[in-house]
């Protein structure tokens, strides 16, 4: 490979990297425009629109303002782990971005095949998506046991056992997509759905769908489960003894992995970039999967909207005593219908060249 390909590719690779980089954080910094506005019209009020027309410079307003606050780090902190928390937080959701597909593309026709909208187009994505998303709990504990603080530590606590209890559930609603589909690559998964909205996968696991979905809103600590920052009970969790910059990264975390939450959903139970009616096809696909995850980040906001908080006992038995038993039965009965005689054909719709 000559100096002039390698400069190609890398210039490529550097193209990709901010297409989905700079997007991801504009859109993170958006969504609290977006969420201020939605609540305020459901609770027939104005929500932001002073900054700008509209507001629409109130996201940053908020960043500048959050940028020239003072750090505060209390003196019986832990300093190292107090700082790298916040970066730990928000890292992993970042870096999980990378092997997510935003569709196909051929470059305006400069490639002769579509090449898959991904920095990495990873045969094992839906591993590494789950490996390096959970990681994102350890920045969570180290700001609760760095803040030396018991308000942070309880709020550390409550995320942790969030994490176990929905993370199994998530991870079992995500096998019974890898069976219909046969393969762990995201863009396999998309492909597998294709030729309109009877072939997405929400229909077969309607459940599996609802299991993921509210799963994924416990994992990021949203409301209705937002009990690792119950104001009520315990301050602002584990985040409490945080200000300035360090804790708007906290908040860039949360709005990260509802996006990625949401893309996640799109790609396994909605078709991804696939249209829900084969005449839409004229559509870019990368418009229908945004359209879809920009739908699931509205349901998020309609969730803090409408529901109050969950109690803690209620939290921890719907992840173990329902959704749990949920995704195992239904493990079984996809199993089940794959192999046997006269079901095989019916669930057989779903998978790779089974239906036209």
């Amino acid at each position: 490979m000559s100096w002039l390909d390698v400069a190609k590719t890398g210039g490529l690779w550097a193209l990709e990297v901010l297409a989905i980089a700079v997007p991801v954080a504009l859109s993170v910094a958006y969504i609290t425009y977006m969420e201020r506005r939605i609540i305020g019209w459901m609770q027939v009020r104005k929500g932001c629109n002073r900054v700008g027309p509209a507001g629409l410079l109130q996201p940053i307003a908020d960043g500048i303002k959050l940028f020239l606050k003072e750090t505060i780090i209390p003196t019986a902190a832990n300093k190292f782990l107090f700082v790298a928390a916040p970066v730990m937080s928000l890292l992993p959701v970042l870096v999980a971005f990378a092997v997510v597909p935003f569709g196909e593309t051929t470059l305006f026709g400069l490639w002769k095949t579509a090449h898959v909208m991904a920095i990495s187009n990873l045969n094992v994505g839906v591993l590494y998506v789950m490996a390096i998303s959970s990681l994102g709990i350890y920045g969570i504990l180290m700001a609760g046991w760095a803040s030396n603080s018991k308000y942070a530590f309880l709020g550390a606590m409550r995320a942790t056992c969030q994490m176990v209890s929905y993370e199994i559930s998530m991870g079992f609603a995500i096998v019974s997509v890898l069976m219909l589909a046969g393969s762990l690559n995201l863009a396999e998964i998309v492909h597998a759905q294709q030729g309109g909205f009877w072939h997405w996968y929400l229909i077969p696991l309607f459940p599996m769908f609802l299991v993921y979905f509210i799963s994924g809103v416990a994992e990021t600590n949203r409301s209705p489960f937002d009990l690792t920052e119950g104001e009520s009970e315990i301050v602002a969790g584990f985040f409490v003894e945080y200000s300035g910059m360090w804790f708007a990264t906290f908040s860039l975390a949360e709005y990260a992995a509802m996006i990625l939450i949401s893309l996640m959903t799109s790609i396994m139970f909605l078709g991804g970039w696939d249209a829900p009616l084969p005449f839409l096809d004229f559509i870019p696909g990368t418009v229908w999967l945004l359209g879809k995850t920009a739908f699931l980040i509205f349901v998020f906001i309609w969730f803090r909207a409408t529901f109050p908080r969950y109690r803690y006992d209620q939290l921890m038995r719907l992840g173990w005593k329902v959704f749990l038993p949920v995704t195992l039965v239904w493990i079984a009965v996809i199993g089940a219908a794959i192999y046997t005689p006269g079901l095989s054909e019916v669930i057989g719709f779903w998978r790779p060249g089974g239906g036209s």
